[in-house]
């Protein structure tokens, strides 16, 4: 059985902002190239960073900014905010019910974080895997990493991280020709000193 990251009695669907990494599988680089510490998506890499801002589309609940998002060579950092409750037309909660009829894990919570970074995740898969051919593929890593923000100091951090993920792409321990090794900061852990 796996240990689970998540932290426990956390309702992640409460409003809230939430620092996400997703890798792909075996940490292929599909998404781009950084050049001159800039990084340049290929078409795969549009492929994830428009379903990333598609979901905030899709999900009225959901809201992204495009200066807390980056597409990294084989994985996307970004920064999810889900706002206050929303009420669907019969007046129940988004959050309500333990599982969803349309196909939710049991135990996916809907509206939550897990539920909305399920639904990236398959659909990046779907469109990336018919592009490359490669039908029902695996695409990204089974988890993801999560971090609840807390305060606006660990904010200005994340965004700074994000910002400056490309110049640190020779240390990222994402990257499987990385220097540095394990002593090297974790690119996921940018609020910690």
């Amino acid at each position: 059985m796996r240990r689970s990251i998540r932290l426990r009695r956390y309702d992640y669907a409460q409003a809230g902002a939430y620092f996400v990494t997703v890798v792909s599988r075996g940490r292929l680089c599909l998404f781009g190239d950084i050049l001159d510490g800039e990084m340049r998506l290929s078409e795969c890499g549009r492929i994830a960073q428009a379903e990333w801002f598609r979901t905030a589309t899709l999900r009225r609940y959901v809201s992204l900014s495009v200066d807390e998002f980056i597409a990294m060579p084989n994985h996307v950092h970004g920064i999810i905010w889900i706002t206050e409750d929303v009420v669907d037309a019969v007046g129940a909660q988004r959050r309500c019910a333990p599982t969803s009829p349309g196909g939710l894990a049991p135990g996916v919570v809907p509206a939550s974080l897990s539920a909305i970074v399920r639904a990236f995740k398959s659909a990046t898969s779907r469109h990336i895997n018919r592009l490359r051919g490669t039908p029902g593929a695996p695409l990204w890593q089974r988890n993801y990493y999560q971090h609840v923000m807390r305060g606006d100091d660990q904010l200005a951090k994340i965004r700074r991280t994000i910002a400056t993920n490309p110049l640190q792409w020779e240390l990222d321990r994402e990257n499987p020709n990385a220097r540095g090794g394990a002593d090297v900061p974790s690119i996921d852990e940018p609020w910690r000193e």
